[in-house]
């Protein structure tokens, strides 16, 4: 069938859930059988999250061809299991740069270059490049910001045209807002919805579909009050009630029938019935654990937790695949030291050393990296912190009390982590790093490789600094072990110490990859070791 094209937008208030909305109809759709993705357009006018602060944008997810994107591709990929791309996340940066770049080099003919059509038209392009690659029956575009911001105007003038431009048939749009719950009057308000639509009708944009976000059911007479005052088919109002866990969200919608109201807009009457039995069974052990432990994460980020998403995810995937809960706590690593390190990581049955940028913090998790070690304390490192796991064993095992990395300490006389080769020259930050999925060669009879079950995988970077190869002997001599390894550059990727129970280090970033119903492995295994540390601890006392 020729593609069809979806659009959800939001207004009132951001940080609604349009992510989590596209990727549970997505998911519902994909369990019917059909050929789905999902893409972010974002407002603002940087060119990728790369070079963002955690704290202005949360995560900065890498996709597997090594796009640096908006944290809701990893809500994507975890709902529907497929890979995006550096195609599945627009922003106006990107939109911009390729217009004034495309003015640049004469192919605009002397005209005068415009929002309308200029810019439109290459917003335009995008909406519709992966529905023109033969892949996709459905392709989902969530549009980012609220209705009435400033920065939001072309997306939306971009939707209005092409619901003219492309057959009926072809184009559903959803529009995401809050019904607010007023204690003191007691009763949902839907005025905020009312004046949200009002805002996107004249902009020329007429939703088909208005998901409202509450804390409380909508009544049918709120739904019909909603329907008669939005211009919207009766029934074509949906509840999205607060759940414990997004992963219940799927249900919540399929219950509320959004893929069927979504599949008549779009003229397919006729369509399968779903198979959502996977993530049934997820979520019944999800709900039923049988046991908890408690891991820290120590880093830098720790006061939005958005910062850390796909490992807080991942968390709950492995909990779920050990029957049993993850309470995580996170650790600010500027507020680490010698003096307090036990009692504040004490309590906990894992440790994970988040990754990160920059000498902040730094110095503390250098300090949870020994506590694990020589207190036999599951360990686990990512990125920035396998290298703070290289540096800690340098320093108290090696005795080189000034080993460092090069990006804090340049002058260093141990440099045990240094800049890649083939980063020394490069001076621009945006999207430069070490970025998307790279082969990694388990070494035979290590933890990484009883973990994997395999002999090589592929997993995903995001960094510049690496292990320095020049040290690897002396390390290996003195009980630290590089288990994986790329096969073609020779860069450490794993490292491990045999002699713990669990201690295990990642270059690259695990957390990418990590699905509901297929965990990723390494955090599975740890939180098992978490849970038999726990165990052996309780049999101690």
């Amino acid at each position: 069938m020729e593609t069809k094209y979806v659009f959800v937008t939001g207004g009132v208030a951001s940080s609604l859930g349009k992510g989590i909305i596209a990727a549970s109809l997505a998911k519902l759709l994909q369990s019917r059988g059909y050929r789905v993705t999902i893409q972010k357009f974002d407002p603002y006018i940087n060119i990728d999250p790369g070079t963002l602060n955690p704290y202005e944008h949360g995560e900065c997810y890498v996709t597997e061809d090594g796009a640096e994107t908006d944290l809701d591709l990893g809500h994507y990929e975890r709902f529907l299991g497929v890979h995006t791309s550096k195609a599945n996340n627009v922003t106006t940066g990107k939109i911009y740069n390729t217009v004034i770049t495309k003015e640049r080099e004469g192919a605009y003919l002397g005209k005068t270059v415009q929002i309308v059509p200029h810019i439109t038209d290459e917003i335009k392009r995008r909406m519709l490049l992966l529905g023109q690659s033969g892949n996709y029956d459905i392709v989902i575009t969530e549009v980012g910001g609220t209705v009435g911001d400033m920065e939001s105007q072309p997306f939306v003038e971009s939707i209005r045209q092409l619901q003219w431009e492309l057959p009926d048939d072809a184009v559903c749009t959803i529009h995401l807002t809050l019904v607010p719950y007023l204690a003191a009057a007691g009763e949902l308000k839907t005025k905020p919805t009312q004046h949200s639509v009002q805002a996107l009708q004249q902009a020329g944009v007429h939703p088909d579909i208005i998901v409202c976000r509450s804390e409380k059911e909508l009544s049918a007479e709120l739904r019909n009050k909603m329907a008669r005052f939005c211009n919207v088919r009766q029934g074509n109002v949906i509840e999205s009630i607060d759940a414990p866990s997004i992963y219940q969200v799927p249900l919540n919608m399929l219950a509320e029938g959004l893929d069927e109201k979504v599949l008549q807009c779009l003229g397919i009457n006729l369509y399968p019935q779903s198979d959502l039995s996977r993530l049934r069974a997820f979520l019944d052990r999800l709900y039923n654990p049988q046991d908890r432990v408690d891991i820290a994460v120590v880093g830098k980020y720790v006061e939005l937790q958005d910062a850390y998403k796909s490992i807080l995810e991942s968390f709950v995937h492995a909990g779920a695949a050990n029957h049993c809960k993850v309470k995580v706590h996170y650790i600010h690593s500027e507020h680490v030291d010698r003096s307090n390190v036990a009692e504040v990581l004490g309590p906990m049955h894992g440790i994970l050393v988040a990754p990160g940028f920059g000498e902040r913090g730094l110095e503390g998790k250098i300090e949870a990296v020994r506590y694990a070690r020589e207190n036999n304390v599951p360990f686990f490192g990512i990125c920035l912190g396998m290298q703070m796991a290289v540096v800690e064993f340098a320093r108290n095992v090696l005795g080189y009390a000034d080993a460092a990395s090069t990006e804090v300490r340049p002058e260093t006389a141990h440099p045990v982590i240094a800049l890649m080769e083939d980063q020394k020259t490069t001076t621009v930050k945006g999207g430069t790093m070490r970025l998307g999925a790279y082969d990694c060669a388990l070494e035979k009879d290590s933890l990484a490789q009883r973990i994997y079950g395999c002999d090589m995988v592929r997993e995903r970077h995001r960094h510049r600094y690496e292990f320095n190869s020049a040290y690897l002997q002396e390390m290996e001599q003195a009980g630290l072990k590089a288990s994986g390894r790329n096969p073609q550059t020779g860069l450490v990727e794993i490292i491990e110490l045999p002699q713990h129970p669990f201690f295990i280090a990642t270059q690259f970033h695990p957390e990418y990859k990590s699905t509901p119903e297929n965990p990723q492995a390494i955090f599975v295994a740890f939180v098992k070791a978490a849970l038999d540390y726990k165990s052996s601890k309780q049999k101690a006392e």
